[in-house]
């Protein structure tokens, strides 16, 4: 890949959303050593672009930056996830009250679609646990772009990156899918009942489920 190929926007943002992904995929895997002069070799650039790129992962959390050692994917630990879980579920199960109390009829109609996609990919003949991580971010990403709070929803973001580390341990747990599929339906219930507590208590619950499934 040469650096002509990439997009027009800043360099060092391309390139730290190519190690992005890169890392949600595990082909970085958490505590690997980040080979600096390698990758800039295989993107056709120079380090300096790629060590800005790492400065922006690492104020995501997603790469750690070690004193004369260089960079390396940041392991989490289970110190870490609890953080991580204890602050979205603040978070976001603030933002699933909200919704219950203002969301208008197609905003919940249209969270219910998202529902109604994330079951489709959880079927049990089809089961697809990527797609279904993929439409379940969506339908809570979506959730909170309708409780609409920029600073909630930029501090979201950043603290799903972080979880993204360590999503396939919670994936892979025998029966989490249908765990996490009967979390959303008590969820979507209590949304669409217009019933804001129980929506704050049922989002809660979502993601006590899902840190002991991650640990």
């Amino acid at each position: 890949m040469s650096a002509l190929s990439l997009s027009p926007r800043a360099l060092y943002e391309e390139v730290a959303e190519l190690l992005r992904q890169r890392i949600f995929a595990r082909e970085l895997a958490p505590g690997s050593w980040i080979d600096e002069l390698k990758i800039a070799e295989a993107y056709g650039i120079s380090r300096t672009p790629l060590r800005e790129a790492l400065k922006v992962l690492a104020a995501e959390g997603l790469v750690t930056m070690k004193v004369r050692r260089g960079a390396y994917v940041t392991e989490v630990s289970e110190r870490d996830l609890s953080d991580v879980y204890h602050l979205l579920s603040l978070l976001e199960s603030d933002g699933a009250g909200v919704v219950a109390t203002t969301a208008t009829t197609p905003q919940i109609e249209e969270l219910q679609a998202l529902h109604l996609e994330l079951e489709a990919a959880a079927a049990p003949d089809r089961q697809d646990r990527e797609l279904f991580f993929e439409i379940n971010e969506r339908f809570h990403m979506r959730l909170l772009e309708i409780a609409n709070n920029r600073w909630r929803d930029q501090m979201v973001t950043d603290l799903r990156k972080v979880m993204k580390l360590n999503r396939h341990n919670s994936l892979l747990k025998s029966g989490r899918i249908e765990e996490s599929l009967n979390e959303h339906r008590a969820l979507m219930a209590a949304i669409a009942s217009r019933d804001a507590a129980l929506s704050v208590r049922r989002m809660q619950e979502h993601f006590k489920n899902g840190l002991e499934a991650a640990n």
